[in-house]
């Protein structure tokens, strides 16, 4: 079969970045639907969100009581939208608050194929949309509640426009009012769900571009006068809303609180060198993996071409600034991805040189072996024996796919070897997020802990017993999400208080003592009905939470 034939025919028109959509659709769903709850941003994003339900309240975020002004509130509205919209908040169901990040993997796909559509075949526009798609790292952040997936999409719609304004006077396609609309569109939903990254990643691509072709003449049609005030119209209501609601505090929890220190020093244990999210490259593009070496020589040979040039401009001061903050989190250049999908579905346009074909099938099964390890050794970490067999399928299958793109590349045929690896890839990635993790039982204690209380007839969501349940010695907040937003995480005090008021209680292992004495002072008693337990990743530690309910009568004693 002639596969570069197929590829360029289902590439041209509107089918390049709807089938990339759909990779990336089929990357993310199998862990937005079976993954659990993750600690702690998903938790805490999606907590707030069915707040923002719950109270009505859709200016300030919160955590509970905690005020959440970390980030804009782009994310949490689309969130409560999604579930206003497919569930109700009282089913404390995390599915539907992923969905924003699955539609802006999906968005980031389409609009990298679209944008590639400006200077290359509908062939490689498919190819650059499927590369970011399938990517290990945007795949990842499409099953989780959080910003990185939504900032994904809003960036590299942003981008792929300025990117067709740009090579519009540079013999490209004609750039039109709707072009110039969804620049702006994608900047301001960028804003509003990450706040500076959009911008910052803009600015720098037309800085620098600027500087290099010593022109900025493009730059006057761009619709300024129309598009800020869009901008303006669509930020500034809720902008000055949170500044009145909040005293102004929100202003400084987000850029005083949350930005300045990620800039200064390793927030919260996650510094790293300069040069982490380049040692990473190979395992996030996976598994296009193979293509990195050829795509940085095309990048590289092909700076003269205004196309390659902007995709540089667009990759390499964004990169060095993320490389430069010492706070390192992998998702942090996720949006400039798109740029290494153009440089990369650029490098096909010619037969793959040999040094840049062994590099990259070298990486390619690195890459595949790093994957292949991660589910046994999970397995064996949280000692679920019973999920060996599958983690050893999803290991072959990883494995396969490394085997599979190297091989064919080496023989020359790396358009082959991209879409065997991926077909692979996606297998063993689905099975990995959906089968084989929610398998790990023991690293789901809140999940574990909510089903162990329900199990015992004493969820206060069923209206059996009233709630609401108190949590001694566990304060992760996915507990707090399945639990619902009044659940109360306290200590071994607040947890007998609770007993002798009627409601059930939650008590990690290392409190149970305490909780006897408490008990004992208010001469109550507490029957043990159920326990979950596993280990809490977020902190590296193994937990038994204990589900207590009252019984009738006075005692001084926890009853088995």
């Amino acid at each position: 079969m002639d596969w570069a034939a197929l590829v360029e025919r289902s590439g041209r028109g509107w089918r390049a970045p709807a089938l990339a959509a759909v990779v990336a659709l089929l990357a993310g769903l199998p862990g937005l639907l079976a993954l659990p709850p993750l600690d702690r941003d998903e938790s805490r994003f999606a907590e707030a969100s069915a707040q923002m339900l719950e109270t009505g309240d859709f200016v300030a975020p919160r955590f509970q009581d905690t005020p959440r002004f970390k980030k804009p509130v782009g994310i949490y509205w689309l969130q409560a939208a999604a579930v206003r919209a497919v569930s109700h908040v009282e089913d404390r169901q995390i599915w539907p608050y992923r969905i924003p990040s699955l539609l802006g993997a999906m968005l980031a796909a389409a609009a990298c194929a679209w944008g590639a559509a400006a200077f290359a075949s509908p062939g490689r526009c498919l190819v650059a949309g499927g590369i970011l798609g399938a990517s290990f790292l945007l795949s990842a952040e499409a099953s989780i509640a959080a910003t990185d997936g939504v900032l994904a999409g809003a960036v590299t719609l942003a981008m792929a426009a300025l990117g067709r304004i740009y090579l519009s006077g540079h013999c490209g396609p004609s750039a039109g009012r709707g072009t110039k609309a969804l620049f702006w569109a994608g900047l301001a939903l960028s804003i509003l769900v990450k706040g500076p990254i959009g911008p910052m990643v803009v600015a720098l691509t037309v800085v620098i571009l600027c500087l290099w072709d010593r022109k900025a003449r493009w730059l006057l049609p761009l619709g300024w006068g129309w598009g800020l005030l869009a901008i303006a119209a669509l930020v500034g209501p809720w902008a000055m809303a949170v500044t009145v609601a909040s005293d102004g505090a929100f202003w400084g929890a987000s850029l005083g609180g949350d930005l300045a220190p990620k800039l200064l020093h390793g927030e919260e244990s996650h510094g790293a060198p300069p040069g982490f999210y380049l040692l990473l490259a190979p395992l996030m593009l996976f598994p296009a993996t193979l293509l990195l070496p050829a795509g940085l020589v095309a990048g590289w040979r092909g700076r003269a071409s205004p196309a390659i040039r902007f995709a540089l401009c667009w990759l390499v001061p964004a990169w060095l600034v993320f490389e430069a903050v010492p706070t390192k989190l992998i998702h942090y250049p996720l949006p400039v991805y798109g740029a290494l999908a153009w440089l990369m579905a650029a490098a096909l346009a010619e037969p793959i040189g040999r040094r840049a074909a062994w590099i990259g099938a070298a990486l390619m099964v690195l890459a595949a072996l790093v994957f292949a390890v991660l589910g046994p050794i999970a397995v064996a970490r949280v000692g679920a024996g019973e999920g060996m067999g599958l983690a050893i399928a999803v290991a072959l299958a990883y494995l396969a796919a490394g085997a599979a793109g190297a091989w064919l590349t080496l023989r020359g045929r790396a358009l082959e070897g991209l879409l065997a690896a991926a077909a692979l890839a996606l297998v063993a990635h689905g099975l990995f997020l959906g089968v084989l993790a929610p398998q790990l039982r023991p690293l789901w204690l809140s999940n574990r802990a909510a089903r162990a209380l329900a199990a015992a007839g004493a969820s206060p969501a069923e209206g059996v017993i009233a709630g609401p349940v108190t949590v001694a010695g566990y304060e992760e907040p996915s507990l707090v999400f399945l639990l619902g937003s009044d659940t109360v995480l306290g200590d071994a005090a607040d947890a007998a208080q609770a007993i002798a008021e009627g409601r059930p209680a939650i008590v990690e292992a290392r409190q149970t003592a305490p909780f006897q004495a408490a008990l004992a002072t208010q001469h109550v008693a507490a029957r043990r009905a159920g326990e979950g337990a596993g280990l809490d990743y977020s902190n590296n530690q193994h937990d038994v939470l204990q589900i207590f309910l009252p019984v009738q009568g006075p005692a001084s004693e926890v009853k088995p």
